[in-house]
């Protein structure tokens, strides 16, 4: 055989397995993002049933703690908060919201506390802990998204796959993550 015969297979081979990396990286990090597009997908469908649910426990509570007005303020600032959030498309300022939204909620829980009466009625019961079960879900829904946004995140960084993303913009993912001023434990007082 031509020895440039040989160059141009050597050649030739060298090129499809570049190729073949290419297009491997390629669609391991559409896979990626895609994953991390639906565990997005699924935190908003469970924050979704629970901005749903939270005006019936407002109502229920607002019914036995008329004088409680500013509580009630304040999940339905934070909850108009967390729509404008949802609606801008900006996944830091959501996260933000929900946090807020997250402390007006154990708020109203707590004035709910105060009324025996209240917590002894079926209705709020019921909607206590169907709260109880979306906020299970929510948890594990931010935490399967953290997971599957790191290993993105792993992968945009990580050479060689870090020449891939580079060259086809991929980004890294944020993070759900609690703000610093909001992991102290919210004080309540009536």
């Amino acid at each position: 055989m031509n020895p440039t015969v040989i160059t141009i297979i050597v050649v030739v081979v060298i090129l499809l397995l570049i190729a073949m990396w290419l297009i491997s990286g390629y669609n391991n990090l559409v896979s990626l993002r895609n994953r991390v597009a639906n565990a997005w997908s699924q935190i908003d469908i469970q924050l979704k049933q629970r901005a749903d649910l939270i005006p019936n426990i407002v109502n229920t509570v607002k019914g036995y703690a008329q004088h409680e007005s500013d509580v009630f303020i304040q999940v339905t600032q934070a909850r108009t908060a967390v729509q404008a959030a949802s609606n801008s498309g900006n996944l830091n300022e959501r996260i933000n919201a929900e946090t807020q939204l997250d402390k007006a909620i154990v708020n109203v829980l707590a004035v709910a506390e105060a009324y025996p009466e209240l917590k002894a009625n079926a209705n709020f019961m019921s909607l206590q802990s169907q709260l109880s079960d979306l906020e299970g879900k929510i948890a594990y829904a931010r935490q399967f998204y953290n997971d599957v946004a790191q290993k993105l995140n792993i992968t945009v960084e990580s050479f060689p796959s870090n020449i891939i993303a580079g060259l086809f913009h991929f980004e890294k993912a944020a993070y759900f993550e609690v703000a610093e001023a909001d992991r102290q434990v919210p004080q309540v007082q009536f």
